[in-house]
């Protein structure tokens, strides 16, 4: 079979005051469209364990409106979205079927509302891909395709296969991604990250992933990676035997991480030794409010809430950037969040910065909680799941004060001026 892999990709936001600052103040939406110009790892990965018999050809689709035809030279399709893109994505599942092309769609979103999915394709895988992904292959070959393909959550990373990173045209990324693990410790209440695929925390053999390294540098000479872990060290040990291996890689990489690195000395030497750029954190929020309850096992971040400046120091002084992300609309934030975040940002000198409104993505506990409380606006309208738009009814602040508070603040913390405070005060001190 010929095989089309296509991936929705590009940033979404309804409001367009935000769209428009996004092109006119720097820094705005910049995480927002790297994560969107990275290529889907899931959708690579079934692509690397396909049988040869069959051919794979992946694609990636920014604006469904742009596309001037539809490609026609599948025998099957695979389909992954985002859930902002997810209408487009059903669009163009409708588009294939009815030329007669059968459809497959997974992901996160669909992993979430699988009879909602089911509608628009032929099948639904429900959950991690890898462990029913040659059923689905051997059913379309018999033209016995089933509505939908569900996975238990207990894939083991040791058996991943390695991601058909040929398939990438080397010069439209600048970043390749690389998972190493799954799942989380922490189970925060808004997190619509690989905890929906799977409830166990499983990490990747070290050999596999130096491999996937290994593979990715036949094509990128210098490449950027970005661990796509929900919370990358949390088995010290495993990272410091893989940082060693990777210093001699040159590679220079990202990950995503909770504060508590800060305080391992020996890591964060061989973090900085071995490529990292760049940490990511989610902070959520600067100050109390809005922390309590925000992880369903424990008050982790509330409890290190003092430790939040000293994270940021300690981590930046090894001459890693932080990018402190934080969640405006969080229950119990006032409208005083706004000036608590901006003042936290420039306190901390923070290098990066990250602002999103809370979004109750389908399928997390959050989404659950306030869709009991009659607190959604426009429930089942995914396309307003963007990160940047008001889709439920904060309980602290009113709609208008939620938006109109997250746009100035998006003003000051990206103007210009600002900006290259930050980023040129991290250079002097730290570089």
């Amino acid at each position: 079979m010929r095989i089309g892999l296509i991936a929705m990709s590009g940033v979404r936001a309804c409001d367009p005051e935000l769209l428009e600052m996004g092109l006119t103040l720097p820094g705005f939406l910049e995480r927002g469209k790297t994560i969107a110009a990275l290529p889907s790892l899931g959708l690579l990965t079934l692509a690397g364990m396909t049988p040869l018999e069959h051919t794979c050809e992946y694609l990636e689709i920014k604006d469904i409106r742009e596309l001037k035809s539809l490609p026609m030279r599948f025998d099957l399709v695979g389909i992954s979205s985002f859930s902002a893109q997810i209408g487009e994505a059903y669009q163009l599942a409708d588009d294939y079927r009815a030329q007669g092309v059968p459809v497959v769609m997974g992901g996160l979103h669909v992993t979430s509302v699988p009879e909602e999915a089911a509608r628009h394709c032929d099948a639904v895988v429900v959950g991690e891909g890898e462990p029913v992904w040659l059923n689905v292959l051997q059913d379309a070959m018999n033209g016995c395709l089933k509505q939908f393909y569900r996975s238990d959550g207990n894939f083991a990373l040791a058996e991943a296969p390695m991601p058909a990173f040929d398939l990438m045209v080397p010069e439209h990324y600048n970043r390749l991604t690389v998972q190493t693990s799954r799942g989380c410790p922490f189970r925060c209440e808004f997190c619509a990250s690989s905890i929906l695929l799977t409830s166990r925390y499983k990490q990747k053999p070290i050999d596999k992933v130096l491999a996937e390294i290994d593979r990715i540098r036949e094509f990128w000479q210098r490449p950027f990676i970005e661990f796509a872990d929900d919370n990358a060290f949390v088995n010290r040990r495993y990272w410091r035997e893989l940082l060693t291996e990777l210093k001699s890689r040159k590679v220079r990489w990202f990950a995503e991480c909770d504060l508590s690195v800060y305080q391992d000395e020996e890591l964060l030497t061989l973090m900085r030794d071995s490529g990292c750029a760049q940490v990511l954190i989610g902070f959520e929020s600067p100050v109390d409010s809005g922390l309590k309850g925000l992880e369903l096992k424990s008050d982790w971040k509330r409890k290190h809430l003092a430790e939040y400046k000293d994270a940021v120091y300690q981590i930046q002084s090894h001459g890693i950037r932080v990018n402190g992300c934080f969640i405006l609309g969080l229950d119990g934030q006032r409208t005083d969040i706004f000036n608590q975040v901006y003042d936290f940002v420039v306190d901390s000198e923070l290098y990066d910065v990250q602002i999103t409104i809370q979004t109750p993505f389908p399928g997390t506990p959050l989404y659950h909680r306030l869709k009991s409380e009659n607190r959604l606006l426009f429930d089942g309208d995914w396309e307003r799941c963007t990160l940047f738009d008001v889709n439920y009814r904060p309980d602290s602040m009113t709609v208008d004060d939620l938006r109109d508070g997250f746009r100035d603040l998006a003003f000051r913390l990206y103007a210009e001026d600002l900006t290259s405070w930050r980023r040129d005060n991290f250079n002097r001190k730290h570089l």
